[in-house]
């Protein structure tokens, strides 16, 4: 098993690496129709790293991704399961893709907050005159009074 690269981004300037002892590995019978081999390949991959043991990331990275995978964690594990292919090859390739962008997504901060704004006067001017058309064109269409 190969040590997982995740690209550089938000929250991971330098990307980061994590070598291949922190992640663990299962393979089991996948589910669903599949025809001769199915009973017999074990093509669905299990790929789990528990987060609080894991060396290659630094305290406030831990503290970060704990909490914003908290719903998604058991205990502190996470684990990801590939098992749309047929091939166990090209699942294990897709669990590390899965892996590498959750936790690349976790480890970004947060956005800045919002700042509040209030639309402009001309925007607001527009669209009441815009209202005002509308309903213009609406009270054309009803009978005229006959009184």
């Amino acid at each position: 098993m190969n040590d997982l690269t995740i690209a550089p981004g938000p929250g991971i300037p330098d990307g980061l690496v994590i070598p291949a002892a922190d992640l663990s590995e299962r393979f089991v019978k996948s589910s669903g129709p599949g025809g001769q081999g199915v009973n017999t390949t074990d093509s669905k991959v299990q790929l789990s790293i528990d987060v609080a043991a894991c060396a290659s990331l630094s305290d406030a990275q831990r503290r970060r991704v704990l909490r914003n995978l908290e719903s998604r964690l058991d205990g502190t594990v996470l684990t990801v399961v590939a098992s749309t292919q047929r091939s166990q090859v090209r699942n294990r390739s897709e669990a590390r893709d899965r892996m590498a962008a959750i936790l690349r997504e976790a480890l970004a901060p947060p956005p800045p907050p919002r700042r509040k704004t209030k639309p402009t006067r001309g925007s607001v001017r527009r669209r009441l005159a815009a209202k005002k058309r509308r309903s213009e064109i609406k009270s054309m269409r009803r009978r005229p009074d006959v009184s």
